[in-house]
């Protein structure tokens, strides 16, 4: 099994977070990653992608160019890396600031609304979990239990007391995901 991911957004949205969790839990369930951030120069604000890859195999390279999942998170990153989702792949976008939503035929796309479930939870910054749990949901490749101990060791101490309020957005992200016809 190999899932090779890209998470795009602006900076500030915790996508390089969201792809550290992912691998940090890929190590925890014995699994071969590879996390590889860019960003531009003024990082909260400006965007900013991580590839993500994890796999039961050993890893050629960390840079590819075609994804099996996308996860999309404003409308620059989804005009740029929408076609580089290989055909049969997945799309996940979260729709606020969407004016062009996507429109391939040949890959599933799924909406998890995030941002406005973040607001009604009044935590913003729970945002990127809620995504993470909606990409659980769609490709169950990390077990909970072990996304947890990704959080644990990607979080500093002195946060470790939010992991229940993220692990509710995780629930949530997985309850909210739903597929775009």
């Amino acid at each position: 099994m190999t899932e090779e991911i890209i998470i795009a957004g602006f900076g500030g949205q915790g996508v390089l977070s969201m792809g550290k969790i992912m691998a940090y839990s890929g190590v925890m369930q014995d699994m071969e990653v590879s996390w590889m951030p860019s960003y531009g120069p003024e990082m909260r604000g400006g965007t900013a992608n991580v590839t993500v890859i994890i796999s039961s195999e050993r890893i050629s390279s960390p840079i590819i160019k075609h994804f099996d999942t996308g996860i999309i998170l404003n409308q620059q990153s989804l005009d740029k890396f929408e076609d580089s989702i290989k055909p049969g792949g997945v799309l996940i976008y979260d729709s606020n600031g969407i004016t062009r939503h996507p429109e391939r035929k040949d890959i599933t796309i799924y909406r998890v609304d995030a941002a406005e479930e973040a607001g009604k939870m009044n935590s913003p910054k729970v945002f990127n979990m809620i995504v993470l749990g909606g990409f659980l949901k769609v490709k169950p490749i990390i077990r909970m239990e072990n996304v947890v101990k990704g959080l644990k060791k990607s979080l500093p101490e002195r946060y470790h007391n939010l992991i229940p309020m993220n692990e509710t957005a995780l629930q949530r992200g997985m309850e909210i995901i739903v597929p775009v016809a």
